[in-house]
């Protein structure tokens, strides 16, 4: 979403492609505030800016404090997106198992590979990509996962193409979530489906925005595949020369759903991240088990909130340590949100700084108050952050409408800074884990 971006404007002039992608995947741990209200945009953001990429930005940010806090905050900052041209509904377009029987024949007979190097990441996404021109090219690869980029042009307007390949454990949470169409309570988009193909692999398109109330024009169109054998391809493309802080050069990104599909499917990805070794954070084998077994996050939340107060709508009961409920107390929508993070001591000092409050068992909070998402008329961001001696960390965030991308609905938020205070300090947290 560069990787450590949130979606706020930015006042500096675009830099070139290949120096934003670099410094990108180099610099995310240096990428935030001091005051940590970068990673407190994040908690807020909760699912919204969360789970589904997670493993997408990995290749960028394993290694460094801020890729715990980014992990841990439910992390990744960009979103899928997917609808045919034209705001016409279609189907994935593509299926591996339609492919000619000599793609066929090749991808089966190929033999186990070395990893793919950066160029050679570039080389195969030049080679994929339909006829057309290709500039600011460039690679990287870690031991968790590897990421291309190019600017690509059909003659009707440069546009910014990506590809991330990195594996995940098979039957996790992770690889479902991948493949999950992100709630529209937190991110506007235009059309998203989940197909399951014929060789058992999970195809998510989706056609969305650069930023979630999709306020600069900017799309963004994503492809993500998950494979039986765990292996994760990523395709993302915008109208734009850079995901961010670039001006929209054509109406919509150049490949349509099939293209985009036939990318995303292409043997050559599959293959190489079918042969990737695991990231070493996935766990160990299927995870059948809720994040939270005693109880989820909008179950122990519609406990904890004053009576009186309308349940509109609340957050699946699988939620992955984030739950929301969106309320009404009579004066209008207001929407909840709640993050709860075992094992934050790491980056407690990060989180908390010396203003911060601390109660008599130990617990650190802190309080703020601020405007909620550029471009979105009149809404406010309330939240309380805490973290406990044995590094629980439960924050809890209210906005003055029912969705973080849609305009106020009345003047504050339906809880009072004191009640959700209340909330994200009360034991029964502990009691979820």
């Amino acid at each position: 979403m560069p990787v450590a971006d949130h979606d706020h404007d930015h006042d500096h002039e675009p830099d070139p492609f290949e120096e934003r992608f670099a410094g990108a995947l180099r610099d995310t741990g240096t990428a935030f505030g001091a005051d940590g209200t970068d990673r407190q945009d994040l908690a807020a953001r909760g699912e919204a800016h969360g789970r589904r990429m997670r493993s997408r930005r990995r290749v960028a940010v394993a290694g460094t404090a801020a890729a715990v806090a980014l992990v841990g905050l439910g992390g990744a900052l960009l979103l899928p997106g997917g609808q045919g041209d034209g705001g016409r509904q279609q189907t994935a377009a593509a299926d591996p198992s339609s492919r000619s029987a000599s793609t066929t024949a090749r991808s089966a007979s190929t033999a186990p590979q070395a990893p793919m190097s950066a160029d050679d990441i570039v080389r195969t996404l030049e080679e994929l990509l339909p006829e057309g021109g290709i500039s600011s090219e460039g690679g990287h690869v870690t031991d968790n996962g590897s990421y291309a980029g190019a600017v690509y042009d059909d003659g009707r307007g440069k546009a910014a193409i990506t590809v991330s390949l990195d594996r995940v454990q098979p039957g996790s949470r992770e690889a479902r979530q991948i493949t999950q169409c992100p709630d529209k309570l937190f991110v506007a988009y235009d059309a998203c489906t989940t197909t399951k193909l014929s060789d058992g692999s999970v195809l998510m398109l989706f056609k969305g925005y650069e930023y979630p109330n999709s306020r600069s024009g900017t799309k963004r169109w994503t492809a993500e595949l998950v494979t039986p054998a765990g292996g994760h391809v990523g395709v993302q493309e915008w109208n734009a020369a850079a995901e961010k802080d670039s001006p929209v050069t054509r109406k919509q990104p150049p490949l349509d759903l099939g293209q985009l599909t036939a990318l995303v499917t292409a043997h050559e990805w599959r293959t190489a991240a079918d042969a990737m070794p695991l990231d070493k954070r996935s766990p160990a084998g299927p995870d059948t088990t809720p994040a939270t077994p005693r109880g989820s996050i909008s179950t122990t939340l519609t406990a904890l909130v004053p009576d009186g107060l309308k349940i509109v709508s609340k957050s699946p009961p699988d939620d992955d340590q984030f739950g929301y409920l969106v309320l009404d107390d009579g004066r209008g929508r207001s929407l909840v949100q709640v993050n709860v993070q075992p094992g934050m001591q790491d980056v407690e000092d990060q989180l908390f700084g010396s203003d911060a409050k601390v109660l008599p068992d130990g617990t650190k909070v802190a309080l703020r108050k601020q405007s909620g998402d550029k471009g979105i008329s009149g809404i406010v961001w309330w939240s309380v952050d805490t973290i406990r001696p044995d590094g629980l960390r439960v924050v809890i965030s209210a906005f003055n409408s029912g969705a973080q991308n849609t305009p106020a609905t009345r003047e504050e938020p339906v809880l009072t800074m004191e009640q959700m205070e209340a909330i994200a300090t009360d034991r029964t947290w502990l009691t979820l884990g």
